[in-house]
């Protein structure tokens, strides 16, 4: 499979997944949306300027029929506020940590599972921020904010983004680590045959 053929594999398989998770965000079967773009930054970083867009607009248009589908208006939602529009660098905060662990990156080992841990821990942390954020401080829901209030709301809901976040891209590192021990395998059986 030539690199343009694996990238739009992956690619496809991410927005199933995305289609799949987003459709309730508190389902029993958490959305992948954060994780998505963190492993879209890593595979598709070289595609950023319009796979990022691809799958930005995917999120959105999957909550706006969604929301449709509940039979309320968009802008009607509890999730929905003007600070819905600092999803965009919240999840450019995902890809963007992606795409500074695949910088460098020689195969799946120690180093490389200890940077991408540290890289996402700092994506969602800075995801969390603009998307919670953006939800606090803009929308009709929050009465009464103020910097406790939003400081508190930071720390409940960071430990569940972060999970489900780390279960998903967890997921994705050991395929990862498989396919390459396959590639290697198949290598050094074709070598072996030569």
């Amino acid at each position: 499979m030539t690199p343009t053929a694996q990238r739009a594999f992956i690619l496809l398989v991410l927005v199933l997944l995305m289609a799949a998770t987003r459709v309730n965000h508190f389902a029993a079967i958490p959305d992948a949306s954060w994780a998505v773009f963190f492993i879209a930054g890593f595979h598709l970083r070289s595609w950023t300027r319009w796979a990022f867009p691809l799958l930005m607009v995917l999120a959105i248009v999957i909550d706006v029929l969604v929301i449709r589908a509940s039979g309320i208006g968009y802008w009607q939602h509890y999730c929905v506020s003007p600070g819905t529009a600092l999803l965009v660098p919240a999840y450019f905060a995902m890809w963007a940590g992606g795409a500074l662990l695949r910088q460098g990156y020689h195969g799946a080992d120690w180093t490389a599972l200890a940077k991408g841990s540290v890289l996402l821990l700092a994506a969602v942390a800075v995801c969390h921020l603009f998307a919670q954020s953006g939800f606090y401080w803009t929308s009709d829901v929050v009465a009464a904010p103020t910097l406790q209030g939003w400081a508190r709301n930071y720390a409940d809901w960071f430990l569940p983004y972060l999970r489900t976040a780390a279960i998903y891209v967890g997921l994705a590192a050991a395929l990862q680590l498989a396919t390459e021990q396959v590639v290697k395998l198949l290598h050094a059986r074709r070598d072996a045959l030569h």
